[in-house]
């Protein structure tokens, strides 16, 4: 009891007197929210990617690619296959009969960037008429839906919010032929409101494709995978894979949300490294400066442990206010930001919006904690080693 009555005390004397060290503590302050507010904004990207491609899709829909394909940009399936895949009994039938299935193509065209010059890939979609009924998160803001063999767009909000010249009524030329803008649709955020849509045999015709990307199912219950792929994987006229819908999205973010991480850790560490120099710097400084004041106390009775208590609280107390402002700021500067880049599966760009999240902030705060208690290790030693006579001679 009668340490910690002392811890107490001396470490409220020394968080007192930190106004009379302002500006030496700012270094580690300004140096721990540098690095904090870097750490969280650059993970924030990774997040918001992971956030929106990883919503994409649903357990109970299942992607259908040629086999060996990781992306539907490089699949190819003929259109005999396609109907063999929609055939398969795990798949939902619509009010109208038939297969909740569409067979899709993916295509790469350019358009011009909001503020710059020149034009930036973007995917072309082309979608069947059920394409709608199977993805029922999908709503049409703005304008109606594509008229199958027309050559019509829908417009994500994602790439409208990116892109110039994709407001309803303009016209795209693709391939020497004006497609209209009919619509915008918003798709709880996920990778599709990257995109443009538009009717598949559209597509195919002005492209000069004969097949498909890849076939989107409805099966009736999440159990049904299973079943449904070694149907088709068994099947010998069929060489496909099978992926649910989910996972095939979340796949997608991987490569780049890890080359991300690794960019922001290398960033980080240095970074760091530079903030506990300066919070070691700011750390002696002030136990050279309480010198007496350590001496005296160790005279009236105080303990070495109470010594670095207070010392090691005054790094940890700097160190959590830099934390703090720097995940402020991130928060301030970067949440909600929306960016694009060009998407892991294929050479187009897919928008997204930069996401701090309370997991991303404690991470933050730990970098902030770890600095400050490396930072103010070795002077607090230093401080409860100071002889007691040679720190009452201290001038």
């Amino acid at each position: 009891m009668r340490t910690l009555r002392q811890i107490r005390e001396i470490v409220w004397i020394n968080l007192q007197s930190i106004p009379q060290r302002w500006g030496a503590s700012l270094v580690i302050v300004v140096g721990i929210a540098g690095v904090v507010a870097v750490l969280v904004a650059m993970l924030s990207m990774s997040a918001g990617l992971t956030r929106t491609l990883g919503t994409t899709g649903r357990a109970d829909r299942a992607i259908v690619l040629r086999a060996g394909s990781n992306a539907e940009l490089s699949s190819f399936l003929d259109r005999a296959l396609v109907t063999l895949i929609k055939q398969d009994p795990a798949i939902v039938r619509g009010r109208d009969g038939l297969p909740l299935a569409s067979g899709e193509i993916i295509v790469i065209t350019e358009v011009a960037r909001k503020g710059e010059s020149g034009s930036t890939n973007v995917t072309l979609r082309g979608v069947e008429p059920n394409a709608f009924a199977l993805r029922p998160e999908v709503e049409i803001v703005e304008g109606r839906r594509p008229r199958p063999g027309l050559q019509e767009i829908l417009v994500g909000a994602g790439a409208r919010q990116q892109f110039e010249g994709l407001e309803v009524g303009r016209v795209l030329t693709f391939k020497g032929s004006g497609w209209t803008i009919v619509g915008m649709f918003r798709s709880n955020g996920d990778g599709h409101e990257s995109e443009l849509w538009a009717d598949t045999e559209a597509v195919q015709s002005a492209f000069g494709r004969s097949g498909y990307s890849s076939v989107l199912a409805q099966l009736r219950s999440e159990s049904e995978f299973d079943g449904f792929e070694a149907r088709l994987k068994n099947d010998p006229q069929l060489t496909v894979d099978v992926e649910r819908e989910i996972d095939f999205f979340t796949a997608q973010s991987e490569t780049l949300t890890f080359l991300i991480r690794l960019l922001t850790n290398v960033i980080t560490a240095i970074m760091a490294f530079g903030a506990l120099f300066g919070a070691l710097n700011t750390m002696y400084s002030a136990v050279s400066a309480r010198t007496r004041e350590i001496g005296t106390l160790r005279a009236l009775g105080f303990g070495r442990l109470p010594v670095i208590a207070s010392v090691m609280a005054e790094s940890l107390l700097l160190a959590i206010a830099g934390g703090a402002i720097g995940a402020v700021l991130a928060y301030v500067m970067f949440n909600g930001t929306s960016v694009s880049t060009l998407s892991p599966g294929s050479f187009s760009q897919v928008a997204f919006n930069f996401a701090v999240t309370p997991a991303l902030v404690v991470q933050g705060l730990t970098w902030a904690l770890v600095i400050g208690f490396l930072g103010g290790l070795l002077p607090a030693l230093r401080a409860a080693r100071i002889p007691v006579t040679d720190a009452l001679r201290a001038t």
